[in-house]
C-alpha cells in the first residue's frame, strides 16, 4: 500500500502515522493482566523513543526506522520506510508531510488521529471475562528487553486473538501479533531494537532532504464532523459491540452528511458509515490484511462497515442496520 497513485498517498501516509510510548513500573509478579493493560493504556500516551519497526502482513515485509517524541501534548515523528521509493513521513501535532523523493514532492495532510503502525491495543474499557480472558504467558526478551508476554483469547468467532508483548521496565508494547480463526498471526509488528525515554535532538526529526524547490500538494481539509444522534442502529450486531460515537460528516462538494456510527467491544471498532445511495452496486466485501470491509444497500442507504475483524463481524453489522420508526 505504500506505491500508489496520488489518492492512495494521503491513505499511506497516514497509516504509518501513530506509535506507542512507555510509563511506570511494578514487580513482575505483582502485576496481574489487568495491572499490564493500565500500564500499557499509559504508555502509549508520553514517551519518546527510537528505534527499527518490522512489519509483516499479507505475506510482505515492511521495514521503518521511527523517532517519536511528545513535548507539552504536541506529538513530532519521523517515519522513513527502509524499502521501495524511501517515503518519509514527519509528523507535527497535527500535520503530516508525506515526503516522496522520488517524485520530489511534498503532500501535506492533516492527521486524524487513528490510524497507527500497531494492531489496535485494548483500553481500560475492554470486558475481560465477557468477550475475551487475558494471560500472561510467560516473560520473553524483545529488542533486547525483558517483556510479558500477554495472550488475549476472544470468546468466539466474531473477532480475532491478540499476543502483545510489553516492556517490563515501562509497559510499552515492543511486538504484536493479530491471531486468526487458525491460530497463525494475521499480521506481525515487531521492534527489532529500540531506544526508550532517550533526549532526541530535533534535527533527528527533521526531514532528509532539501524540499524547497519541490512541489508541494495540500489535501482539502477532512471532513467537517460534528457528534448527533442518529436512529440508525445494528440490531443484531455481535455479542459486546456497543456504539460509542455517532458523528455527522459534511463532505466537500455532497449535498448530502455522512453518518458515521462506532462499534466497539472494548477493544477493536468497527466504523459504519451510512449516505444516500449515489451508485447503482448492490454489496460487496474487500479486505486489506487484517481489516475487513461489507458494503449494502438498505432503504436507498449506502451502508457500509469496515473494521480490524473478521469479515463475518463487518457482514453481521452492516446488514442489521436498521432506521428507527
Amino acid at each position: 500500500m505504500l506505491f500508489y497513485t496520488h489518492t492512495d498517498k494521503a491513505a499511506a501516509c497516514l497509516v504509518f502515522c501513530g506509535f506507542f510510548t512507555a510509563w511506570p513500573v511494578l514487580a513482575d509478579d505483582a502485576a496481574t493482566p489487568q495491572d499490564w493493560i493500565d500500564r500499557m493504556g499509559t504508555a502509549v500516551q508520553v514517551v519518546n523513543y527510537e528505534g527499527t519497526v518490522v512489519r509483516v502482513r499479507d505475506g510482505k515485509v515492511d521495514t521503518f526506522k521511527v523517532v517519536h517524541t511528545v513535548k507539552d501534548g504536541v506529538v513530532r515523528e519521523k517515519v522513513v520506510i527502509q524499502d521501495g521509493n524511501g517515503l518519509e513521513i514527519i509528523r507535527n501535532g497535527s500535520e503530516v508531510h508525506c515526503i516522496l523523493p522520488d517524485r520530489e514532492s511534498v503532500l501535506v495532510e492533516e492527521w486524524n488521529n487513528q490510524s497507527t503502525l500497531f494492531s489496535t491495543l485494548p483500553s481500560s474499557d475492554i470486558r475481560f471475562g465477557s468477550e475475551y480472558d487475558v494471560l500472561i504467558k510467560d516473560f520473553e526478551r524483545v529488542a533486547g528487553r525483558k517483556a510479558a508476554k500477554l495472550a488475549i483469547l476472544p470468546h468466539d468467532n466474531y473477532r480475532y486473538g491478540y499476543l502483545i508483548w510489553l516492556d517490563a521496565e515501562t509497559g510499552f508494547p515492543l511486538q504484536t501479533q493479530l491471531i486468526g480463526d487458525d491460530n497463525e498471526p494475521l499480521e506481525h509488528v515487531k521492534f527489532a531494537d529500540i531506544r526508550i525515554q532517550q533526549n532526541i535532538l530535533s534535527s533527528a526529526l527533521a526531514p532528509s532532504y532539501s524540499t524547497d524547490n519541490w512541489k508541494w500538494y495540500t489535501e482539502p481539509r477532512q471532513a467537517v464532523q460534528r457528534e448527533v444522534e442518529s436512529d440508525w442502529v445494528a440490531d443484531q450486531a455481535p455479542s459486546g459491540f456497543r456504539v460509542v460515537s455517532t458523528q455527522q460528516k459534511i463532505l466537500p462538494d455532497v449535498e448530502d452528511p455522512l453518518t458515521h456510527i462506532i462499534y466497539s467491544d472494548g477493544l477493536v471498532t468497527v466504523s459504519v458509515f451510512v449516505a444516500p445511495v449515489t451508485d447503482k452496486k448492490k454489496a460487496g466485501r474487500s479486505s486489506v490484511g487484517a481489516s475487513n470491509s461489507y458494503s449494502t444497500v438498505i432503504d436507498d442507504y449506502r451502508v457500509t462497515a469496515v473494521g480490524q475483524v473478521p469479515q463475518i463481524t463487518v457482514e453481521q453489522i452492516a446488514k442489521s442496520m436498521r432506521r428507527g420508526r
